[in-house]
């Protein structure tokens, strides 16, 4: 009897480790193709393994073929940065269907969209604030490749804004205005086509989105259209591939989530806590993706660099326990 109870007394004493340590496990993470969601990809991953014990795994990802993944085979478990817009049907019946949990804004401000053209176009010519100064003044955004054509820059294959862009880029009739829609074929493409153009004081147009460090670096001038924000024909035919009559308006506040699968949210509800509670200031990630991108930093580094210099920002997302286990592996 009194080795059964010194052994049920030792048990009692391990089981909270045991517990949560377990309801983490595996765990994988997408880690997305542009800055700010391979960033927050990492913290979680440091903040998961060092505070909560998980086996965390990065790995890649992209917007749709993440999403997809999620909804028909339950993997990867997390996806820290998702711009649901492009996904939001499928994504809502994945949530509908108990597949699937949205568990936070990963930015507080939302995500921001649009069409832009750099501000020293618009200094010169403030008309080229408005899509009829920019269809109007055309010979100003010469296609590289082709001088008879305008450029408009839209967003990369795979990624849910190529849909949105596109589908604007048709709204807006600017085929038949002479622009011609070219595939920056990646992110660093599509920010590497911007920072050639200032570099050279020469006309850009396409679509671009913040959080991100080029907005941060460059000063741009989101492009009026005239039209207002018609929030229910973006959500029911802009993001549509499927979209016969795409009609022309502007970009509303983008729904950035972490999505989870729901096999995951069952099993580990503390770190659902911590993904719930994790939020970003537009403003104050900017900074942090200029200085990745200034420093050439990779998501891992620009993650260990968020983590010792901004503490005050993270140990809100995290019981002190848990900050304290973070800093010390720090």
């Amino acid at each position: 009897m009194k080795k059964l109870l010194t052994t049920s007394v030792l048990l009692l004493a391990v089981m909270p480790v045991i517990s949560f340590a377990a309801e983490c496990a595996n765990v994988t993470i997408a880690d997305m193709n542009w800055n700010s969601a391979t960033l927050i990809a990492n913290i979680d991953r440091f903040i998961l393994v060092n505070g909560y014990d998980c086996n965390a795994e990065l790995v890649p990802g992209d917007t749709m073929p993440t999403g997809i993944s999620m909804i028909e085979k339950g993997k990867p478990d997390i996806a820290p940065e998702f711009w649901s817009n492009g996904l939001k049907t499928a994504l809502d019946r994945g949530v509908d269907e108990g597949h699937l949990r949205y568990v936070g804004k990963v930015f507080s401000e939302g995500g921001i969209e649009g069409f832009w053209v750099p501000q020293y176009l618009v200094d010169k010519d403030p008309s080229l604030a408005t899509i009829e100064g920019v269809i109007i003044n055309a010979k100003f955004f010469q296609h590289p490749e082709n001088p008879s054509k305008a450029a408009f820059y839209g967003c990369p294959a795979g990624w849910s804004c190529q849909i949105s862009s596109n589908n604007l880029f048709a709204a807006l009739n600017l085929k038949n205005k002479g622009f011609e829609l070219i595939d920056p074929g990646s992110g660093a493409g599509l920010s590497g086509s911007i920072a050639k153009a200032y570099e050279r004081r020469e006309g850009w147009f396409g679509y671009y989105w913040a959080p991100t460090a080029v907005l941060g670096k460059y000063k741009m001038v989101k492009v009026d259209f005239g039209s207002g924000i018609d929030k229910e024909h973006f959500k029911t035919c802009t993001i549509d591939a499927e979209c016969l009559d795409p009609k022309v308006t502007m970009y509303p506040p983008a729904a950035v989530d972490t999505v989870i699968t729901e096999s995951f949210a069952q099993r580990a509800p503390k770190v659902v806590n911590y993904l719930a509670n994790r939020s970003f200031d537009t403003a104050e990630l900017n900074l942090l993706l200029a200085w990745m991108e200034k420093n050439q930093a990779d998501g891992e580094i620009a993650s260990e660099y968020f983590l010792n210099n901004h503490a005050d920002v993270w140990m809100q997302w995290v019981s002190p326990e848990i900050a304290q286990k973070v800093k010390s592996a720090l």
